[in-house]
């Protein structure tokens, strides 16, 4: 956005030194300051939009869109090579594990804890991931490389009277 907002904010500045010549300049300034301003109220009410909440299952409709996709872990897989600065990066299957999983999301763990600190914080919890989705194989995922896109759901629990 900050590119488009400093090409409309330049225009305007630029069309400030232009001195109008007569009505037909007057007016050209007037439709540009227009256009300007309503280019800027489309970019800001867009990012007001909140994402969408999907299942797992509904997330392969929603590639390339920034969503919160909630399920329960079912599944981890250690990548074997890790990354610079993060580490390992873990796969969490949401709903359904492999060989057929509907859907994943990858994150690290901690500096202290390595990748099997990211299994042992998400295996058998309910989470929601916010992120953008994206396909590898077919597959729907989010990158959560930032923890705090990752949220833990209280637990369901039923009690019998």
């Amino acid at each position: 956005m900050s590119n488009k907002f400093d090409a409309t904010l330049s225009l305007l500045t630029v069309l400030n030194y232009v001195k109008p010549k007569g009505k037909e300049m007057k007016n050209m300034k007037t439709l540009i300051s227009l256009t300007a301003l309503t280019v800027l109220l489309t970019l800001a009410s867009a990012q007001d939009k909140p994402p969408v909440k999907v299942s797992p299952a509904e997330a392969k409709s929603h590639v390339g869109e920034v969503a919160i996709v909630c399920g329960k872990v079912v599944d981890s897989k250690i990548n074997k090579y890790g990354i610079a600065d993060h580490g390992k990066p873990v796969m969490l299957d949401l709903d359904q594990p492999e060989p057929d999983p509907v859907f994943y999301f990858v994150t690290f763990g901690s500096k202290d804890g390595g990748p099997e600190e990211a299994v042992k914080a998400f295996k058998d919890k309910s989470v929601c991931v916010t992120g953008k989705i994206t396909l590898a194989s077919g597959i729907p995922y989010i990158m959560a490389a930032d923890r705090t896109n990752v949220k833990i759901q209280p637990e369901n629990k039923t009690t019998n009277k």
